[in-house]
């Protein structure tokens, strides 16, 4: 035999009903209800007040709210609001503050409140965040040690074009290794001039950049194509964290210098732009001295690099005892006869795992780590922390 449906409502219609046939105790009604006293009495009392409305469940707000905002603050909050579509409850206050300030306006919160209650609220997009970086930074002691590159803020030139100034700098030195005027920041048209430095001055240690493209990507462990060239030839990618220029803040300096000297006004093509730029590398580099550098000028502290840029990359090659898994053309691999995504920038490449504790792995291209695996839940999980403690 099925279970009976049955509701609150239906079980105090029929406590009630066997309280009024006088067949029970207070004792035995609690007892079967499973309820106190005091509730069986409640329900008792309401009934005999108000009849069967008073087994309906009441609202519990307060009759008074002596913290309630007045009407006519909410409707001024409101109208602010519409004629700034852009301002936040913040902006809001302060504007009424300033010319009411006799009023009680409510807290920041309230006022959110307020317009959000109306519609004039609209939720943040969800951003997703490129992977944290881990490791520590490598001591910027030598030449070619550390580079940083960036891209200094576009503008537009004279014919109404975007320039946008891919700059590469040798943290010890400052040496100015290329300033060079292109017209976006695509890894197709970034790649050839990172070839041509590499030619010229050989290979770094590693390249520290900030976390935009084209030096990093929304893919597992911020890993772009660009980046992924630069584990190829053996370059470690350093990413700053974000909000935090001051972690490339020698190269945020030259930058500075380099506006000043050189964009306004802007050049009327390319081509000009350019000759202002090479100018600037020239006396940047050769003439002006640095009181960082002991009042020397980079090109007497610079040497190119003794690793030079190869014939032939090598492919990513793996130590014995980890175990190996090639990224297909999805980006996915398999795993424990499961298909987990890794990311398409590494789609036909190679990528290792390492155990790191019970049920746990972190997954690796090359040298350069991507994540952990986790079992337990079958996810990988970004990294969250950044810049681990240096050993």
């Amino acid at each position: 035999m099925p279970w009976k449906e049955t509701c609150v409502m239906n079980q105090r219609l029929q406590f009630i009903s066997d309280w009024l046939s006088e067949e029970y105790t207070v004792t035995d009604l609690c007892h079967c209800y499973a309820i106190s006293r005091p509730t069986a009495y409640k329900w008792m009392h309401r009934y005999e007040a108000v009849g069967l409305d008073g087994l309906k469940e009441q609202s519990r707000c307060p009759h008074h709210h002596p913290q309630a905002v007045p009407d006519q603050l909410k409707e001024q909050i409101i109208q602010v609001k519409l004629a700034h579509q852009n301002w936040g409850p913040k902006k809001v206050l302060d504007y009424l503050c300033r010319r009411q300030p006799g009023e009680a306006w409510p807290v920041d919160s309230t006022a959110g409140e307020i317009l959000k209650r109306v519609g004039l609220v609209k939720p943040r997009k969800r951003r997703r965040r490129v992977s944290a970086d881990p490791r520590p930074f490598q001591d910027c002691n030598r030449a070619n040690r550390v580079w940083s590159a960036d891209f200094k803020g576009e503008f537009r030139l004279g014919n109404g074009r975007w320039c946008y100034p891919l700059t590469v700098t040798d943290n010890f030195s400052r040496y100015l290794l290329a300033c060079r005027g292109l017209p976006g920041t695509a890894y197709a048209g970034v790649y050839p001039w990172f070839e041509w430095v590499f030619r010229e001055y050989g290979l770094p240690e590693a390249i520290r950049t900030d976390n935009g493209p084209p030096f990093a990507s929304l893919a597992l462990g911020g890993i772009s194509q660009l980046a992924k060239w630069w584990i190829q030839l053996g370059i470690k990618p350093e990413r700053i964290q974000p909000g935090k220029p001051s972690q490339n803040g020698r190269h945020e300096r030259m930058h500075r210098s380099l506006k000043e000297a050189t964009t306004w006004p802007p050049g009327q093509t390319m081509a000009a732009q350019q000759r202002c730029f090479n100018a600037f590398v020239q006396e940047y580099n050769e003439e002006r001295s640095h009181e960082a550098l002991q009042r020397k000028t980079p090109a007497q502290l610079y040497r190119p690099a003794p690793r030079s840029y190869p014939v032939k990359i090598k492919p990513v090659d793996y130590d014995q005892g980890v175990i190996v898994r090639r990224v297909r053309h999805n980006g996915e691999i398999k795993w424990r006869g499961e298909m987990l995504f890794i990311s398409q920038v590494l789609a036909k490449d190679a990528i290792a795992l390492i155990p790191l504790d019970e049920g746990r792995w972190q997954i690796y291209y090359s040298f350069y780590p991507l994540g952990i695996l986790d079992e337990k839940i079958n996810k990988i999980i970004a990294y969250k922390q950044w810049h681990g403690t240096k050993h």
